[in-house]
């Protein structure tokens, strides 16, 4: 996310779209102290320890208002740092710097919140096979920030959205009729070269998955007990995920149940930010 071709392709329209939201016509209050241009800068300082994500975003922020605005950086994304640690500072238009303020720590600091809370997550996991997964559980128009932080943070990315994979869920599973059926007209339907996952709720329904032959087998909201007892029906014939209300609190319970992966929408919908700050503004 600091690439600026990625920028470029995938991120500035957001950032307009959030800007714009922000500014609707004037920053009122910016305009009523500061009528004219004036250099100044800015610290940019992290108020509690984390795992930084974001900071290209941030800054980005600002180069859109003004791309004369210019940001010294002393740390970059998956950096560890502590309260106290002063992460950039800012140079330009104090305008800029002012009406830029919100929309960027925004970004920064919900970014890094999911990569603080993802490295913990994923640090519950070392030494096993298991991967940590996100889901589609993200904000409306921060998809691409999110799913960045948590790779930032250790995790890896499930599906991006519905036209990157096949996941047969419980109503896709009603629609078709069954889980053999579904499977069946997923394989009918789909490119050879995609993976078609389903998602079971109980051990007859793994059963059916896995005759029917889904690539990946989601275990979803059942026991850790009855998720080994899955493990070992499925024999390696099927990757297994489990999912369910996974936070940082019970994932160390799945821990032994030996599944390729755990996925957890608390990651991108749960995870608190990390706080940021902009201090010491002042003309230069």
């Amino acid at each position: 996310m600091n690439n600026p071709i990625t920028m470029k392709l995938n991120a500035d329209e957001l950032i307009l779209q959030a800007l714009k939201e922000d500014i609707t016509s004037e920053d009122i209050t910016t305009n009523a102290v500061m009528p004219g241009s004036c250099k100044g800068q800015v610290d940019l300082i992290c108020k509690q320890d984390g795992i930084v994500a974001g900071i290209g975003v941030f800054g980005r922020v600002f180069e859109l208002l003004d791309e004369d605005t210019q940001m010294e950086t002393f740390v970059q994304d998956g950096d560890e740092v502590k309260k106290g640690t002063k992460m950039a500072v800012l140079t330009g238009d104090i305008r800029v710097l002012l009406s830029g303020e919100r929309v960027a720590l925004n970004y920064l600091q919900r970014m890094s919140g999911i990569a603080t809370y993802t490295h913990s997550m994923a640090a519950l996991l070392k030494g096993s096979k298991t991967r940590l997964l996100d889901t589609r559980k993200t904000t409306p128009n921060m998809r691409i920030f999110e799913k960045y932080a948590v790779k930032v943070g250790g995790g890896c990315n499930h599906r991006y959205n519905l036209s990157d994979g096949i996941l047969l869920k419980d109503n896709h599973i009603g629609a078709a009729g069954s889980v053999k059926r579904a499977v069946e007209m997923a394989k009918e339907y789909a490119p050879f070269v995609r993976k078609i996952e389903i998602e079971v709720e109980n051990l007859e329904m793994v059963k059916e998955a896995v005759e029917a032959g889904a690539d990946i087998i989601m275990l979803d909201n059942m026991t850790p007990e009855m998720m080994k007892e899955a493990v070992k029906l499925i024999d390696g014939r099927a990757q297994t995920e489990c999912s369910g209300n996974v936070t940082k609190e019970n994932i160390g319970q799945y821990l032994a149940v030996g599944v390729d992966f755990i996925s957890s929408g608390a990651l991108t919908h749960s995870a608190p930010i990390l706080d940021i700050s902009l201090k010491n503004l002042h003309a230069v």
